[in-house]
Parts: C-alpha cells; sequence; structure tokens
C-alpha cells in the first residue's frame, strides 16, 4: 500500500499545518557563556533549565535545519520514562542501588514534561497513559514473561507493572493471536512536533537566542565553528544525537540508526469498537524487530518500527522520505496485530535517525577541561530521557554536586564504533537475523530463535 504522503519531515508536521518558517541565521561571529549545538529536544531542555537556575547567563543554540527537525520532530510520541538498556553495562561502574536511582529519574520525566507543559503553556496533545507490550506467539510469549520478571525485580515500585493473560490484554486492544503481555502504568502520549515548537518558544522567552539554517562545521575547546561565523562560550553542548557522526571527529562516536513510521487514515468509531484501545495505551511487542504504535489525538495509528535499518558511514534521510519497501513493512505488522486495520488509508510514512553508542547504552557527561558537554544516545526513548539530560547538563554546567550528576551514565566512557564497511555489514547482519528469527517464530517455533543471539553478539546489543 502506499502512502499519501512520503517525507516531508513527518506527519506530526502535517498535522499542526505544515513546517515552520526558519529562524534568523546567526548573523556572525558571537560571544556567549554556553553555545548548544543542536535544537532539538536535548539542546532546548538544556537551555531551559539553564536559564531557569541562572538568568543571566547568555546562551546560544546553533542549528543547521530548525528546531524539531530530527528524532524531536519525528519520533512515535512516547513519553515513556521507560528504561531500554543494559542495566548489566551500567553495572559495572556504578552499583544495583545507582542503577536503580537512575531508573527512578528517567521515570520521574514523565511528571516533570507534564508540569513544564503546563507552566509554559505548551498543548502537546499530553495524555497520561500506560505502556502496553503484548506476545503474539510462544517465543515472544516467553521473552515478555522474562522482561515482566526482569524489569518487576529492578524496578523501584513493582506496582507500577501488571501481567495480563490473553483475555486481559484482548480486553485493552484487541490484538490477534494475543496470548499475553504487560502493562506498566505512569507514562503518557504527547505530539512530538507540539512539544518541541512549544518548548523552543519557551527558551525564547526566557533570552535564549536560536539561529536556524546555521550549519556547524567543528567544535573546538571555546569555540564553535558555523557557515555564518564563529560562536566562541566558554561551555559547548553537543545536542545532535542521530546527526553526531557528520560532526568532524565524531565519525565513529554514535551510529546513526534510522527508524520508520507510518500513520493512517482517521479510524471510524465503529472501527475502534472493535479494536478497544480506549485507555489510549502505548502498543508495542517483543518481536525481535520491535514495533511501537500509538493512538493519536484525533484518533489515527500510527505505527513505527525499523525500515533499512542503517545507511553506509551514517548517512541520513532526505527530509524524512523513506522507502516503498519499509512503508510495506509497516503496513504488514499492522495487519499482523490488528488485521481489523488492513483496509485503512496510510496517509503518511516518515523515518528519521536515532544515536545508538557502541554498547547501546545512552551517555550524559561534561569534560571538564575542555568544557565540551554532550548527552544522547538514546536508542530510540528521547522523548523523556532528553529531560534528564537538560537537568543532569544544567547541574554539570553549573557545578552542582546532585545526585543527579552522580547516577551511572553521566560521563561514561565508551569505545567508538568500527570504522565502515564493518559497522555496515554488523548492523545489516544483525536485522537479517532479526528477521530470520521473526519469521521462524511465526511459524511455529515454541522458543526464541537463536538466531537473535547471534545478533546481539555480533553487535553488542
Amino acid at each position: 500500500m502506499h502512502a499519501k504522503r512520503n517525507g516531508d519531515i513527518s506527519f506530526w508536521y502535517a498535522d499542526i499545518g505544515g513546517l515552520p518558517a526558519p529562524r534568523p541565521p546567526l548573523p556572525g561571529d558571537r560571544k556567549v557563556d554556553v553555545a548548544i549545538v543542536g535544537a532539538g529536544y536535548t539542546g532546548l531542555w538544556t537551555a531551559y533549565y539553564l536559564k531557569r537556575a541562572q538568568p543571566d547567563l547568555r546562551i546560544a543554540i546553533l542549528e543547521r535545519e530548525f528546531a524539531g527537525f530530527g528524532a524531536s520532530g519525528r519520533n512515535g510520541g512516547w513519553l515513556s520514562g521507560g528504561f531500554g538498556w543494559s542495566r548489566e553495562k551500567y553495572l559495572k561502574t556504578s552499583s544495583r542501588e545507582g542503577v536503580m536511582a537512575m531508573q527512578k529519574a528517567m521515570a520521574g520525566t514523565v511528571d516533570e514534561v507534564i508540569r513544564v507543559a503546563e507552566a509554559e503553556g505548551i498543548d502537546a496533545d499530553i495524555r497520561r497513559t500506560a505502556n502496553l507490550t503484548v506476545a503474539t506467539n510462544e517465543p515472544q510469549l516467553e521473552r515478555a514473561k522474562a522482561e515482566f520478571a526482569d524489569t518487576r525485580a529492578w524496578d523501584f515500585d513493582p506496582s507500577r507493572m501488571q501481567w495480563l493473560d490473553a483475555s486481559e490484554a484482548k480486553a485493552r486492544i484487541n490484538v490477534h493471536n494475543v496470548l499475553g503481555g504487560y502493562v506498566i502504568n505512569g507514562q503518557a502520549r504527547v505530539q512530538p512536533v507540539k512539544l518541541v515548537q512549544g518548548l523552543a518558544a519557551a527558551v525564547e522567552r526566557l533570552g535564549v537566542e536560536i539561529f536556524e539554517q546555521t550549519t556547524v562545521t567543528k567544535i573546538a575547546p571555546g569555540e564553535v565553528f558555523t557557515n555564518r561565523g564563529t560562536v566562541r562560550a566558554e561551555t559547548i553542548i553537543r545536542a545532535t544525537e542521530g546527526f553526531t557522526a557528520q560532526l568532524p571527529g565524531e565519525e565513529r562516536t554514535w551510529l546513526a540508526l534510522n527508524s520508520a513510521q507510518i500513520v493512517t487514515e482517521p479510524v471510524p468509531d465503529a472501527l475502534w469498537a472493535e479494536i478497544g484501545w480506549q485507555g489510549h495505551e502505548l502498543l508495542g511487542d517483543t518481536a525481535h524487530a520491535y514495533c511501537y504504535a500509538q493512538r493519536t489525538r484525533e484518533g489515527r495509528i500510527t505505527m513505527g518500527g525499523r525500515g533499512v535499518p542503517y545507511r553506509f558511514n551514517s548517512a541520513t534521510d532526505v527530509n524524512g522520505q523513506t522507502q516503498q519497501a519499509t512503508i510495506d513493512k509497516l503496513h504488514a505488522i499492522l495487519k499482523r496485530l490488528l488485521p481489523q486495520a488492513a483496509h485503512l488509508r496510510i496517509d503518511h510514512a516518515w523515518c528519521g535517525v536515532l544515536g545508538v553508542p557502541r554498547d547501546w547504552c545512552t551517555t550524559v557527561g561534561l569534560d571538564p577541561k575542555t568544557r565540551i558537554g554532550w548527552a544522547g544516545g538514546y536508542v530510540g526513548l528521547g522523548v523523556s530521557s532528553s529531560n534528564l539530560s537538560g537537568r543532569t547538563l544544567t547541574d554539570l554546567v553549573l557545578g552542582r554536586q546532585t545526585d543527579l550528576v552522580r547516577l551511572p551514565w553521566v560521563n561514561r566512557s565508551v569505545r567508538k564504533w568500527e570504522p565502515e564497511p564493518l559497522r555496515w555489514l554488523g548492523v545489516h547482519s544483525m536485522y537479517q537475523l532479526y528477521r530470520m528469527a521473526d519469521e521462524r517464530e511465526e511459524r511455529g517455533m515454541t522458543r526464541s530463535s537463536r538466531l537473535a543471539a547471534l545478533a546481539d553478539r555480533i553487535t553488542g546489543h
């Protein structure tokens, strides 16, 4: 099935009437206290909390396109506060108490984002809900039970979670062949573009300058070089997430992993009566090549997943346009989970990139010598994690000795990705193996395919 629109950054812009007019570029050389590279969630949250903490700070944000051009304007709208990284990897440099404190801080981002949105008058279609993870075959059910037990054992509040049998899961969303699953409460759905644009307006009201259409060509201690002039600053924050590999010297820091989505036409009320989904839950599954979905404000279904997983040398898409093969794969997932919706028109398809560190675990930090900070590598959990990044970077920049700066993701050292073509081969091999594993399990395997375990070993996932 073809989409009516493909690209144009994302559906979320079409939902509000189109792309924004760009702000003026950097007018020439400038001196500030803090220069932030990237006007997505991470850069904007950092500017917001820095200005709230110290209003006299001179802060400039430099953005190649416009605020929300990247993942902040293209994501699935999951304000989850989730913890999707390896606890064991964080344990190597921390403690169980430290990892649990990080989980609690991440979960707290949901309330914090909602608090700021209300305080700043940001209408981002935020709706509190739960996250429903379903299993539709025996191997998926096995993994769902293991995930549930592991998360519950680590969670700071196990009562947030609930296991559902097949009938209970089906009562929430009428997923085809659902065998069971679990819910995690205390999460929320958002309209990503409304959030990023509202946040950009909020930081401007505080006196932060956002310079768009300004390409950063190099970052060095005390200086950010652009095609419009040089910005000198005591502190520089790199908030470039999936576009980090395009900066000189950062080519192998984070891999630019692709993710894509489709959105249906508005679903008729009669069809919603068949599907359910009255709780507006965030919806995912435990397939190896997993999906993520939401029910939007006006009653559409968005379905996301990995399309072409990685472009050679961390190349990025052109304004969100994705391949027809990717649209077909996402439509197939929609039909598999919700065959009732198979006939719905696909109104929009798009894609974007997210940052992936070599150990698949997010980081935030500030080098005390160079005064260059960073945050990202969220591996798909940036809507909520970026808020904690902004608060953590604020404490690091201002030298505050808080609980946030002692969390195990702060100033972690992660080795770089292999040079090409090794990383292209590794990532594509991983997703081919995931695809094969999912296909075998759909055909009737009773245990998780070993191909997926091999895929994880190849890339350290």
